[in-house]
């Protein structure tokens, strides 16, 4: 049974104020000696892409919105730093991985994709579930190790599994780019070489050649994980400042995602049942957009 937050022990730890930028900024142009490929990956993502890009800006500005607003000394309760904590790591994921997206490094995303999902799980589970977890290690942690001469922090294992159980789109997320984050063989070929077939291996190494297919389906992710995480904020109105006018931000929002989302012609990974095996159809998979759409089977 979940104890109520004002019964849990009380960490002597003050929560210093967090300074939170002010907007979010796209990633911008690369160097003008960075690779050829990376140049002309950034030109169309922006070109093929910009309403992708334009709907996770405003995910990521609504998030600083909220917090911004929840700056107040009032609320920084220790609660209030164990969602802060885990939110700084996931907003700084999904910056990364968008910037990766626009410099055509399409590989290197999923594995920040599922850190992120298993932030934002983290965020909600220990609000909801699991805070006497965080003041547990509070309360046994952060204090000097005579011994070893250090300060002791403790790792504090964690994991929100039965929130990436539980929430669908979390979860649909958390699981295609988990599999695709792994050194599956399928995985490594859709990621190094997208052009192979029955006839040959056509691997690149270290390639950063636009890929519609892959940038839709991974601007797919981030968008998706925006909403996911405005979703948790605005409920918490016992820990962040959210007005009425902030919920029917999120509303509105939750609306462009869906409708962006439920394009047929974007790719996209269904889970589907091959054999009594759960496996992964890839829908509209091409290089460029206007490309023949492939299906792949995963």
């Amino acid at each position: 049974m979940t104890t109520p937050h004002d019964q849990l022990p009380t960490p002597g730890q003050r929560v210093s104020g967090i300074a939170m930028p002010e907007q979010y900024g796209l990633p911008g142009k690369p160097d003008e000696h960075a690779p050829a490929a990376v140049q002309d990956a950034y030109r169309q993502t922006q070109f093929v892409l910009g309403g992708d890009l334009r709907l996770f800006a405003d995910g990521m500005d609504l998030q600083l919105r909220i917090l911004n607003a929840s700056a107040h000394s009032r609320f920084r309760t220790h609660v209030y730093a164990a969602v802060l904590g885990t939110w700084s790591r996931a907003y700084a994921a999904l910056d990364d991985a968008c910037l990766l997206v626009a410099r055509g490094s399409y590989a290197s995303v999923p594995n920040l994709v599922r850190s992120a999902c298993e932030l934002i799980a983290a965020e909600y589970q220990m609000k909801y579930e699991e805070t006497g977890e965080f003041i547990g290690w509070m309360l046994e942690h952060l204090r000097p190790d005579e011994e070893r001469k250090a300060f002791d922090v403790g790792l504090g294992h964690y994991f929100a599994g039965t929130t990436l159980a539980a929430d669908d789109q979390l979860r649909a997320v958390y699981r295609s780019s988990s599999d695709l984050g792994r050194p599956n063989f399928g995985a490594t070929l859709l990621m190094v070489g997208p052009e192979s077939s029955n006839l040959r291996l056509a691997y690149a190494f270290a390639d950063a050649s636009f890929h519609a297919g892959w940038a839709e389906i991974e601007l797919g992710w981030l968008i998706r994980l925006c909403e996911r995480q405005l979703a948790v904020a605005v409920h918490m109105d016992d820990v962040l400042n959210i007005e009425p006018d902030t919920h029917a931000a999120y509303e509105e929002y939750a609306m462009r995602v869906q409708e962006t989302l439920a394009n047929p012609s974007r790719a996209r990974l269904e889970e589907v049942d091959v054999d009594g095996f759960k496996r992964w159809l890839v829908h509209n998979f091409r290089r460029q957009p206007s490309g023949a759409p492939k299906k792949m089977l995963l």
